[in-house]
């Protein structure tokens, strides 16, 4: 289908201008900007689901692209285009925005038109980023997606909701100019702000070893404070805490995915040598990211920063799979993005539904909720039990094959012991989670402002049902995502130019140049 990239991006624009344009009508009323928000949200991600016909299982080549002329002077594009990579990701963010608006349907009484304005400029900048071909479009939706989010902490947030939001932009811009500094370098050395020009030169024009590196730490700084990788985490507690629960879930579910996302599109492919030289120290700060923000985790007595905390620990097993450079982690990687986003984003909707409740988040001020929420506590504790990484649901497929992929990783000496150390992560996790749920959900109603709380009304129930649903799907039968991202996964590995290790989840046979025959013959389906 023609334009469908630029369609998807603008639908959500053009539903916020409509909210504009209906708030001078005469007749107007304040629920219906609800309601056109969840409209365009539902039609684009119908629309997105069409991505589907043009990606199989075969060929890393860009689907559905579109490139045209943008800035003749300075030579940008609007170039769009879609691969097994990014394919994933779009969805992940339409799937997610009708949720947001549903999770915002009572928690949000004041400045309705701005708030669901502001959500679907936000979807727009999301699906700009990761169809965007053209580095200079790509910062531009890279940046674009502060803005809404700044003002949905600062307006809607809470209590300390002025400081999160300004932590979170000061973090986060200043990641991104050292990120537009290293652009503008690449465009002057090859007269092209385009992604797939600037690969196709680099194979006969490579950058110095001492350009590589300095590019390399400019993008990496920028893509590590969005993941965030330890030690540049520090703004997200505060701003998952603060944000309203729809920004929470966008948040955890989309915007941090844009860290690994370009980790793995720009830093990767563009620098690959360096990318080697990094990884020792990248899959370092992952694991201790795993390890850190699993024990802090474990001593929140907020169950929101807890479960914010636990984002720092389950996004640092990506950025392991990512550099351990196996087709293995690497897929596991890109999974596990994927299974975050339904996973977290689940949490952060229980979170919020025993806020509106309670107006509490404190854990101590619950217990026994299973007495008076028996809905409620059982699809929390099945969400939990994603999180941990329990078989046959999502969170165990990639943490598993994310491990696997690093003890048979080259990128690093040693690496049964980074994957030891990360292992270490699904155990604290078990820890903090099944510890949290046996004070706010087991045992006896404690507090007496507890005991009639009312359970989940169907409005909350449907919107937790599709994420439900992918957790068990994407647990029991993963095949069905790994397949169509596998060839734009080996495409970026091929770039890399390492030797093969840690198998395929097909089965393979191979001597990997060390006298040592690795043989996979397990396969994920």
């Amino acid at each position: 289908m023609q334009h469908l990239l630029t369609i998807l991006i603008l639908l959500p624009v053009a539903g916020a201008l409509a909210s504009v344009l209906y708030s001078f009508a005469p007749g107007r009323r304040e629920e219906h900007y609800k309601w056109i928000g969840l409209l365009i949200t539902v039609a684009t991600f119908v629309v997105s689901l069409l991505l589907l016909s043009g990606i199989g299982g075969s060929g890393a080549e860009f689907r559905f692209e579109e490139n045209v002329s943008w800035i003749s002077s300075i030579g940008a594009r609007y170039h769009l285009g879609v691969d097994g990579i990014s394919l994933w990701l779009v969805l992940l963010t339409t799937l997610l925005m009708p949720i947001a608006i549903l999770s915002s349907w009572t928690a949000i009484t004041k400045r309705l038109l701005s708030y669901f304005v502001f959500l679907l400029v936000l979807e727009s900048a999301m699906i700009g980023v990761f169809v965007s071909l053209d580095l200079l479009l790509f910062y531009l939706f890279f940046e674009a997606s502060l803005v809404p989010m700044f003002f949905l902490i600062g307006i809607w947030g809470g209590e300390r909701r002025i400081y999160a939001a300004v932590k979170f932009f000061i973090y986060t811009s200043v990641g991104s100019l050292l990120m537009l500094v290293a652009i503008i370098t690449l465009y002057f050395v090859y007269q092209s702000f385009d992604y797939t020009t600037i690969l196709q030169a680099m194979s006969t024009s490579p950058l110095t070893e001492r350009a590589q590196f300095w590019l390399f730490l400019a993008f990496a700084i920028a893509f590590c404070i969005k993941v965030p990788l330890f030690p540049l985490h520090t703004w997200l507690p505060d701003a998952h805490t603060e944000a309203p629960t729809a920004g929470s879930v966008i948040l955890a579910g989309v915007l941090l995915k844009m860290g690994t996302y370009g980790l793995l599109r720009f830093n990767l492919a563009l620098f690959p040598e360096t990318a080697r030289k990094f990884a020792p120290i990248m899959i370092t700060l992952a694991v201790i990211g795993i390890i850190y923000g699993a024990l802090v985790a474990m001593v929140q007595p907020d169950v929101k920063r807890l479960v914010a905390y636990s984002s720092v620990s389950h996004m640092g097993f990506v950025v392991l799979g990512i550099f351990s450079f196996t087709e293995l982690g690497m897929q596991g990687a890109l999974y596990q993005m994927l299974n975050h986003g339904v996973s977290t984003g689940a949490l952060f909707l229980f979170v919020g539904f025993i806020y509106e409740r309670r107006h509490t988040r404190l854990i101590d001020e619950f217990g026994g909720l299973a007495s008076p929420m028996p809905w409620f506590s059982t699809l929390f504790v099945i969400a939990s039990l994603s999180s941990i990484g329990l078989p046959f649901l999502n969170g165990f497929v990639g943490e598993f094959l994310i491990m696997i992929g690093m003890w048979t990783s080259t990128a690093i000496a040693h690496p049964w012991i980074v994957t030891m150390l990360a292992a270490t992560g699904v155990i604290w996790a078990a820890v903090y989670m099944l510890w949290m749920l046996q004070r706010v959900v087991f045992g006896k109603v404690t507090n007496p402002a507890n005991a009639q709380l009312l359970d989940l009304n169907a409005r909350e129930v449907c919107l937790l049902l599709p994420l439900l649903v992918l957790m068990v799907w994407m647990g029991v039968y993963p095949r069905v995502f790994l397949d169509r991202s596998k060839a734009s996964v080996e495409a970026v590995r091929a770039r890399l130019a390492t030797r093969p290790a840690g198998g395929s989840y097909a089965a393979t046979s191979y001597d990997d140049g060390s006298n040592v025959k690795v043989v996979q013959t397990t396969k994920a389906e």
